[in-house]
């Protein structure tokens, strides 16, 4: 039976990586109301290719992501690496998640609202791959 949690872990890193490929789209406009800062937004907006080509790379590895997300639930056939990728992948969204609480900790930092909802989006997706990847790990 596939492993629900992994199913929605790779829905998650899908959305993301489809929601990257729209802000490329959506232009500068985009690029400052996800949070991705002046430099990129005014990078786009001069026609750099910086911009797209950084956010084109974020969205292939969210797509590789939840391609090994659905291998591990037992959706796809299993991906070279699984059992190395999977609790890699797993570990990038939890410290990703951790860094602004460790900013506000360790360093006293005002932390912006972008660097908050993007933690706390990253737990959450860390949290789903690590239900899901304690689950299948006896068969990985």
């Amino acid at each position: 039976m596939p492993n629900i949690p992994l199913i929605i872990g790779a829905a998650l890193s899908a959305v993301a990586a489809l929601l990257h490929l729209c802000i490329i789209f959506g232009g500068p406009a985009w690029y400052r109301f996800f949070g991705a800062g002046e430099r990129m937004a005014s990078g786009a907006a001069a026609g750099h290719l910086y911009p797209p080509i950084v956010t084109l790379l974020i969205a292939c590895v969210l797509g590789v992501w939840a391609a090994y997300a659905l291998s591990g639930a037992g959706v796809l056939q299993p991906l070279p690496l699984l059992a190395w990728v999977l609790p890699a992948i797993t570990a990038v969204y939890l410290l990703r998640g951790l860094v602004a609480l460790a900013l506000f900790v360790f360093e006293r930092r005002r932390l912006t609202a972008f660097w908050v909802w993007s933690s706390v989006i990253c737990l959450g997706f860390g949290a789903v791959h690590l239900v899901g990847l304690v689950q299948v790990w006896p068969h990985l």
